[in-house]
């Protein structure tokens, strides 16, 4: 065989090797890509996104799209030559398999605390909303979980309505934690609680919580880490709206959408219309006072609102810096921390007024 031939024959069989090896070795990485973004203001799978009963509502000719980041799923692993293929993509980003899936979660568990922060910030976003607009948000502090096998199980239940703690009248979350872990281990804690089913039926209608109270007496033990005295319990926030809002969007985790929520709710609420029909998109948390907060997968979010016509996008300021560093075509990135800012951008978009809209600088 002639030397030629043989060195070509050689490199051939060396590069299908190496495809080889490149497609069947496993990397512990993860691929985050652009997304489906959705109108908050429209429909999805034929539903409205948001559905607002017993007060009035009004159309909307613009877009408040919210925007989502597609990732490989948790029991997938990526080969070699995907990886390869995503750091040299301009769309996706290639980041460390934990960095999404922490080692110490199962897919269940992933799954369940995506629901949980989805569910937690249409919570936020509903009350953001309403009190920008004025309404009176009622909110009560209840047990929003309860751990296996600690001293609360069987005692307290999700859902109970946490009225005082050792007779001290509980405000906030925070309190019931405070109250608690100032007791010595091993002390007995008296919580006054309405059960979680007279408590939910009295948030639901909007009422205030039934004056006939129950008694729970809970010993407190040791915290395995620090040793400060515990029950076992969660506190968290109940809130009672004055009128039903639901929002529909399947298949859709995390928190980030939580502003997009807020900005559709008020716009659906009030007469004007937020965009004067420009096609504004964005991403952001939100609590309830309307402090926005930073999201992950930035610039896969805004690659996905410029493919689905979006001229502005509306950034939560700790992502400003990273997002600005490669801004696609045609979008003008805006910068927020508060749900006040949004609104304040869209002002100026409605106007036509955009030369002066707060910008993301790169670094």
């Amino acid at each position: 065989m002639p030397r030629r031939t043989a060195t070509l024959l050689t490199s051939t069989l060396l590069l299908i090797g190496l495809l080889c090896a490149a497609v069947l070795v496993r990397v512990p990485y993860a691929e985050m890509s652009p997304g489906p973004t959705v109108n908050t203001l429209g429909e999805h799978d034929g539903e409205p996104v948001l559905n607002i009963s017993g007060e009035e509502t009004f159309e909307s000719s613009g877009h408040l799209n919210m925007t989502t980041v597609r990732v490989t799923g948790v029991n997938y692993r990526m080969n070699l030559l995907e990886a390869v293929s995503g750091w040299l993509s301009d769309d996706s980003a290639v980041v460390p398999y934990e960095s999404i899936y922490p080692e110490d979660l199962s897919a269940d568990q992933v799954q369940e605390q995506n629901a949980e922060e989805f569910t937690a910030s249409q919570e936020s976003a509903k009350v953001a909303a309403l009190e920008e607009l004025g309404y009176d948000v009622g909110s009560q502090t209840i047990v929003a979980a309860v751990a296996e096998d600690s001293p609360a199980e069987g005692e307290l239940h999700a859902g109970d309505a946490i009225v005082a703690v050792d007779g001290e009248e509980i405000g906030e979350p925070g309190e019931v934690a405070d109250l608690v872990t100032g007791r010595e281990a091993g002390d007995d804690v008296v919580f006054t609680v309405v059960p979680a089913e007279q408590a939910q039926a009295a948030i639901e209608a909007g009422d205030e919580l039934p004056a006939e109270t129950e008694e729970v007496t809970v010993s407190t033990v040791a915290a395995p880490d620090d040793q400060r005295a515990i029950v076992g319990i969660t506190a968290g926030v109940s809130h009672s709206f004055p009128f039903e809002i639901e929002i529909e969007l399947a298949d859709v985790g995390g928190p980030s959408a939580g502003l997009m929520f807020a900005l559709g709710l008020i716009d659906r609420l009030t007469e004007d219309d937020l965009t004067g029909g420009a096609f504004v998109a964005g991403t952001g948390t939100i609590d309830t006072e309307g402090t926005v907060g930073p999201i992950g997968g930035v610039s896969q979010k805004t690659i996905a609102a410029r493919d689905a016509g979006a001229e502005f996008f509306l950034t939560p300021e700790e992502n400003c810096s990273v997002a600005a560093d490669d801004v696609p075509g045609g979008l003008t990135l805006v910068r927020v921390g508060t749900l006040d800012d949004a609104l304040d951008a869209l002002a100026d978009i409605r106007a036509g007024d955009t030369d002066d809209l707060p910008a993301c600088e790169a670094p």
